[in-house]
């Protein structure tokens, strides 16, 4: 079931005198390299008391492993690049029409929690959704936003089929974030089909275009951002 969390139990509003998290939106397509590059460079001046960065991109069609990835479910290696990655999970696939938020905050100015980070990001993503009517659900067993499908033929275990909407995925150096989260507005689906994505098969994957909501990148960025302050604080932008 869908849940915005308010309680104190996973709250992640900075502490008191923290300035504003920087807010990055990247033009055109960002290489991988170049993203993780960037990522290394801020996390860096993070950690050493800068201010903190969300930064929003799109990236060129590729695929991620993540600490997990199991070789098996890289279905099509010679389909596009793949980068190996020190964030957690498996397999994910990045694309244009994908809004990629790469979210580098220092939990020490925060709560020093990871489980609340995760269930923080997810309460990002769920409030954005729920902001465009689309009713976005977290699951104790797979990590990730996901949608449920009652149009579609009921799985084999004779649940009601789910698609997933939004993928996670972190890494703590000193307690300060890196990597994000990756929300489907449109990229082309099929992209998804040279892997496995996150090691999970019962399961498909879905964007808000497809939902049927026809929404622009930028419509999105703006109830992201929106779901990011209720949920972390207080942004300022760079662009």
């Amino acid at each position: 079931m869908a849940m915005l969390r308010t309680d104190l139990e996973f709250s992640m509003l900075p502490n008191p005198g923290t300035r504003p998290v920087r807010w990055r939106i990247a033009d055109g397509l960002v290489a991988y390299e170049e993203a993780v590059e960037t990522m290394e460079r801020e996390v860096a001046a993070i950690s050493e008391g800068g201010d903190e960065l969300v930064w929003l991109v799109e990236h060129p069609p590729l695929y991620t492993a993540g600490t997990s990835a199991n070789a098996r479910d890289l279905v099509q290696p010679d389909r596009f690049p793949v980068f190996a990655t020190g964030r957690g999970g498996e397999y994910t696939y990045h694309g244009p029409g994908q809004r990629v938020a790469y979210v580098m905050l220092d939990l020490k100015r925060r709560r020093q929690d990871v489980r609340a980070f995760v269930t923080a990001l997810e309460d990002v993503v769920i409030r954005t959704l729920d902001m465009m009517n689309v009713r976005g659900e977290r699951r104790e067993d797979r990590v990730g936003v996901w949608v449920r499908r009652p149009e579609k033929p009921l799985l084999a275990d004779g649940t009601m089929a789910e698609d997933k909407i939004a993928a996670l995925g972190i890494r703590l150096r000193k307690w300060v974030t890196f990597h994000g989260l990756s929300l489907n507005v449109d990229p082309d689906l099929d992209h998804f089909g040279g892997i496995v994505p996150c090691g999970i098969s019962a399961y498909g994957v879905t964007s808000l275009v497809d939902l049927g909501l026809l929404v622009m990148m930028t419509d999105v960025d703006i109830r992201l951002r929106t779901a990011f302050e209720a949920v972390f604080g207080e942004t300022t932008s760079e662009n």
